[in-house]
């Protein structure tokens, strides 16, 4: 969104309770829906963006009101006091419920937060010191410089100063390297985990976050509304909070905004007038709230606030002209450093651009600096098993790449090739057998272990998040060298290590001839550039063996060419490469090595020269035709036309 309608949208909100004339009715409304709007843009980067629904949002708004009002009211304590209580307590307990229900997944983790909803209404109506039902009158008003705010005019500046600080942070925590973490869990977790991000710590930093922000807003209503009780806590407002996010936006912070604003002005709109054409106190708000819903989901999955900005910055695509010359802060920034390949220089002693080893730190090994062994195999892969039941997907297959090798896995489709990237890759777990990378085995290791290690891979079907940019996507590779957390992130005190993971992604994008496209959506590209959108990603990790899984499906001849010449540079700095591929032609062109798979088992390995001549590799892509003339033709037309690497 541009600068000047939010400039214009803070002097509305500063200038209208001064305007002569304007009714309190007004400045309450605006008070409502400035509370509502702190839980909603929680759910934005909640459930909107990380894609973890939560129905349970209005407890913790609870746990933020009746910590201050106990506080002040029955204890006699300060209001401010009471918000770092409600803070505290709110943090604890949004740690505690993420540790148990972010585990849970789909509908389960839907009706976990619904369950926990049910439980804290039910305990604040039933605890006697928090009022019971009738909850806890008299709450004092908030004080500020020894000015009491008692007027909904002077309590109104705070409210929007809390959310704009709110919408402040949210977008600073979206648009930074916890923030892209956080966005690939919705529809790139598996991707997400093979770059070794930590899936799960980003929920939780999703999940506390939105918790924080409902606990602000449950300590101003409390001291807006000068009492507390539990009706305002149920699930009825749990699901309110939610058709906010949806009708406003599920993505945008200040689509949130406008989402509440919505929806509280239908609600006070149809109870003013629906019992006058009624003649009942049926809450119809409900209903029209479930239609509107249905048709938001129907007609603007998106929400209608990107409709709403249409007016302002044209059409949607006009994002790429826009976003395009605000980006270029990041160019001058430090290159990260690179991780060193065996036999190529030794590995880095790390640097500036780097993180020390950790849990969201970089991928070095310190054992490994300066130490390889160059004789041994980079990778060993030793009898490998894979069975799903009673299916044998990978059958006791073993090979070796070697360092600055690049080594062709090659079979008919169904062989068992992707299977095996993803044993390697730690994404499935083997049955039996043994894979070692530099010596190190890494039958126990989970995906995030494995790409720390220096493993990186594409996918046979593309892993983009596609309403990213491709700039975006590919710093989602180099996640792990920086490590700017999620808290440097919200004070925007990452900016360093951000400007520098937006330069490793801009190198690796001009590296593979798509520079021209860093601004696009990822989704708007073709299927060959996002293939080579994925091998750039890949590239931005630093691997010391890199796993490409069909890598040219989809791509022209002449991409083809490019992308043959980028890997065999990245051969001769040091780098080596797995490669999966039907193009005959291409593999042939590029591999040291090859090794042929058939219903899951190896039934060749060698040189492409030597696979050429092989006989069980024939009958496999021949279909079992024994014509030794059309085999004869196709060695004859391979030899000229493919030139043979030894």
């Amino acid at each position: 969104m541009k600068k000047w309608p939010v400039l214009v949208f803070i002097l509305l909100l500063a200038l209208l309770p001064i305007v002569p004339g304007v009714p309190e009715f007004w400045i309450n409304q605006l008070n409502a829906i400035g509370i509502a709007s702190l839980v909603v843009i929680g759910l934005v980067v909640l459930t909107g963006v990380g894609g973890l629904t939560s129905f349970g949002q209005a407890t913790f708004v609870g746990i933020g009101a009746y910590a201050t009002a106990w506080l002040t009211a029955t204890m006699g304590g300060s209001p401010w006091l009471g918000l770092v209580l409600g803070i505290v307590l709110t943090l604890l307990l949004a740690f505690v419920l993420a540790q148990v229900t972010l585990r849970l997944s789909g509908h389960y983790l839907s009706l976990a937060t619904i369950a926990v909803c049910l439980i804290f209404y039910y305990l604040y109506g039933n605890m006697p010191f928090l009022g019971r039902h009738d909850g806890i009158p008299g709450i004092p008003p908030i004080s500020l410089f020894g000015y009491r705010l008692l007027q909904a005019q002077s309590i109104y500046y705070l409210i929007w100063l809390m959310v704009l600080l709110a919408a402040w942070t949210a977008i600073n925590l979206l648009d930074s390297r916890s923030g892209r973490a956080i966005r690939a869990i919705k529809n790139g977790e598996k991707m997400a985990a093979s770059f070794g991000i930590y899936t799960f710590h980003y929920k939780v930093i999703a999940f506390v976050y939105a918790a924080v922000l409902a606990g602000l807003a449950g300590w101003l209503y409390a001291h807006e509304q000068r009492a507390v009780s539990p009706s305002t806590f149920g699930i009825n407002y749990g699901i309110e909070y939610l058709f906010m996010m949806v009708v406003g936006s599920v993505s945008s912070v200040w689509g949130g905004i406008f989402g509440a604003a919505v929806i509280l002005t239908l609600k006070d709109q149809i109870q003013d007038i629906a019992p006058r054409l009624f003649d009942t106190s049926t809450n119809f708000e409900l209903i029209v709230f479930g239609v509107l819903v249905v048709l938001v989901l129907h007609h603007a999955r998106e929400g209608l606030w990107p409709i709403v900005t249409r007016f302002f910055s044209g059409a949607a695509d006009k994002r790429k002209a826009t976003a395009a010359p605000a980006a270029q802060w990041w160019s001058h920034a430090d290159l990260l450093e690179k991780n060193g390949k065996p036999g190529h220089g030794g590995a880095s002693n790390g640097g500036p651009g780097h993180a020390s080893p950790g849990h969201d730190g970089a991928h070095k090994d310190p054992k490994s600096n300066g130490a390889a062994d160059n004789s041994a195999p980079l990778l060993k892969v030793e009898a490998a098993r894979k069975e799903f039941g009673g299916l044998v997907a990978v059958n006791d297959i073993s090979f070796c790449v070697d360092a600055g090798q690049i080594v062709g896995l090659i079979g008919p489709n169904g062989a068992g090739k992707s299977t095996t990237f993803n044993l390697i890759t730690g994404v499935m777990p083997l049955t039996n057998g043994s894979i070692a990378f530099r010596g190190k085995p890494l039958k126990s290791a989970s995906a995030q272990q494995i790409a720390r290690l220096g493993i990186a891979r594409t996918f046979q079907h593309t892993q983009l998040l596609p309403q990213m940019s491709v700039l975006e996507n590919v710093a989602l590779g180099a996640h792990l060298r920086c490590s700017a957390g999620a808290i440097r992130s919200i004070l925007r005190l990452d900016r360093h290590d951000e400007a520098a993971l937006l330069r490793e992604a801009a190198t690796q994008l001009e590296r593979v001839g798509l520079g021209d496209c860093l601004f696009e959506l990822a989704g708007n590209l073709s299927l060959g550039k996002q293939r080579i959108v994925e091998v750039a990603r890949a590239l931005a990790l630093d691997p010391t063996l890199l796993l490409l899984d069909e890598p040219a499906a989809g791509l022209r001849y002449m991409e083809k060419r490019e992308l043959a010449a980028v890997l065999s540079a990245l051969r001769d700095e040091g780098m080596s490469i797995l490669l999966v591929e039907h193009d005959m032609d291409f593999v042939m062109k590029l591999t040291n090595h090859l090794v042929v798979m058939d219903f899951g088992t190896k039934i060749a390995e060698g040189t492409p020269s030597q696979i050429q001549q092989n006989d069980k590799v024939l009958q496999a892509y021949l279909g079992g035709i024994d014509d030794a003339a059309i085999a004869d033709e196709i060695n004859d037309d391979t030899a000229d036309n493919i030139g043979v690497r030894a």
